[in-house]
């Protein structure tokens, strides 16, 4: 009977050890579920938090981009508006001196070759004389004396071998010498022939020649750093009887100025938009830009004559664009002046609005350079007839084209008539000058724009002087007319063309008058004065 107590007392607590156990397991098992169920939660956690972490990193590198690309925009921007200013901190002036090639010739190197080989040495080769008891055995002084003999063999051997190493290495040296000397000498003389250039170019530009002088301006133009978009192409003319120079410069397009006004990230679409910049704000740059280049232009000329060579510059602004109606190209002058070298140096460009004054230089600008609104140029430069701007050639005599200097009045008179009468006016001579030059008065048929046209002609070897342009102001204002032309075979200096500015006179030099003849009367003449040539007083 205790023994079956005994047993299930046993099974009892073995029971309730299986039930701590499975509790215990059980316990454990929750544990580890909730231990599970953490570890997930804190994954998902941290993948949340990282996605939120890489979706703030995104987020701050489109605002980067946005930001970045704002900044560019605002840069050019700032650029356009500053192109004026921005000139007047740097000089344009090009000394001769810079342009020559620097001496930066090669010297001889020629390496191990510059060091001969030391000869050998006879005591370097001969033994060691026997000492001690070696001395005293026999046969040591024979063979002692061997020795030496083979010594003096070796030694003789070694200095033949060492003199044609030698020998070859002097060769190799003077050979080398010989190559570098030809090399340094073509060099040499490449540098002394540009350099020579350089001193020739500069005598020409020192004598006022007009090739000399329109090649160093075009490089002072070419030398202006504008934006990479504009097309900074210019062409350049030199009339040296009245020391100016004509250029034509190229404008950048419309479509230069951006049209973006901003760039935007929008995060809840994770796009970037663009907002448009206004289109009077867009003109109203295009405007400025116009005004700034064609004022930095003639900043750059005049700064860079440091000799006082140029009295006057006429600019003139074209831009290139296809017509729409036609689709062939279209090239408008949308800005024009001519000023003169002491007007230009009394303003102060650093403090000007370049709109206004241009407008105080009596340029004319178009009213609408976006819809390409043209203006007359006040000298095309065609007109700057290369035949005449340049050195008459020493076979001038074979040129069969008439020369003006040597017409009868007569004739000339009948020229200059004809002349205007081919470019449409009713011409009317009236009694001939006393400068042998032809006066008459003609009319411009045209309705609004025409009218009375006084115009004088002058045969001249050196430049007429402002008087003359006075004296064609007074004929206009005592005849009443609309606009006096006077037209020479020399030119005129910055006194005339002051004079005229904002007058209605019209100046023509020798070169356009050559221009004027070919292209309207179809006549090619020259203009050659006679050694023994005065003109009137």
């Amino acid at each position: 009977m205790a023994r079956r107590k005994n047993k299930i007392s046993m099974m009892a607590t073995l029971q309730k050890e299986a039930i701590r156990r499975q509790k215990e397991l059980e316990k454990e098992q929750t544990q580890a579920a909730k231990a599970a169920e953490k570890a997930r939660r804190a994954y998902e956690n941290a993948q949340k938090a990282d996605q939120k972490e890489r979706a703030r990193l995104y987020a701050e590198s489109r605002i980067a981009q946005v930001n970045l690309q704002n900044e560019q925009l605002e840069q050019v921007i700032t650029s356009f508006n500053t192109l004026l200013t921005d000139s007047l901190k740097t000089d344009s002036f090009i000394p001769f001196e810079t342009l020559k090639q620097p001496r930066n010739l090669p010297s001889f190197n020629p390496g191990p070759l510059a060091t001969p080989e030391p000869p050998p040495v006879e005591h370097n080769y001969r033994p060691p004389e026997p000492s001690g008891l070696k001395k005293l055995l026999p046969g040591s002084k024979e063979k002692y004396a061997q020795e030496v003999a083979k010594a003096q063999d070796l030694y003789a051997k070694h200095r033949v071998e060492h003199s044609a190493r030698e020998q070859q290495r002097q060769a190799k040296l003077a050979e080398l010498r010989a190559d570098f000397d030809r090399h340094y000498n073509d060099e040499l003389q490449k540098i002394n022939n540009q350099h020579a250039e350089v001193d020739k170019f500069q005598q020409d530009f020192d004598a006022r020649i007009p090739s000399a002088v329109v090649n160093y301006f075009t490089m002072v133009l070419a030398a202006s750093n504008y934006p990479d978009n504009f097309p900074q192409h210019a062409k350049v003319a030199y009339v040296p009887e009245s020391a100016q120079l004509v250029v034509e410069y190229d404008f950048p397009n419309f479509e230069t100025i951006p049209e973006v006004g901003t760039f935007k990230y929008t995060k809840s679409k994770d796009e970037i938009t663009k907002t448009t910049r206004p289109l009077t704000q867009r003109k109203s740059l295009y405007n400025s830009i116009i005004a700034q280049i064609t004022l930095r232009t003639l900043y750059e000329l005049f700064k860079a004559d440091r000799k006082h060579y140029i009295d006057v510059i006429v600019f003139n602004g074209y831009t290139e664009s296809i017509n729409k109606g036609t689709g062939l190209p279209l090239r408008t002058c949308l800005a024009t002046v001519r000023t003169s070298h002491d007007i230009f140096e009394k303003l102060d460009l650093t403090r000007v609005d370049p709109l206004a004054c241009l407008q105080g230089l009596n340029a004319s600008v178009s009213k609408s350079p976006t819809e390409l609104a043209p203006v007359r140029p006040v000298l095309e430069f065609d007109m700057v007839d290369p035949r005449f701007i340049e050195e008459i050639d020493v076979l001038s005599d074979l040129d069969q084209r008439p020369n003006l200097m040597e017409l009868t009045p007569g004739e000339f008179e009948s020229l200059i008539t004809n002349l205007f009468q081919k470019m449409g006016l009713e011409t009317r001579q009236t009694q001939a000058s006393r400068d042998g030059g032809v006066d008459c008065v003609a009319y411009d048929p045209r309705p609004i724009f025409g009218g009375k046209v006084v115009i004088q002609a002058k045969r001249y070897k050196h430049t007429v002087g402002v008087s003359a342009v006075r004296d064609l102001y007074g004929t206009l204002q005592n005849e009443g007319a609309s606009k006096g032309i006077l037209v020479t075979t020399s030119g005129y200096g910055k006194a005339s063309f002051e004079f005229a500015e904002g007058k209605p006179i019209e100046l023509l030099s020798g070169s356009n008058l050559l221009f004027l003849l070919s292209e309207h009367a179809g006549i090619e003449a020259k203009i050659d004065t006679p050694e023994n040539w005065k003109d009137p007083q």
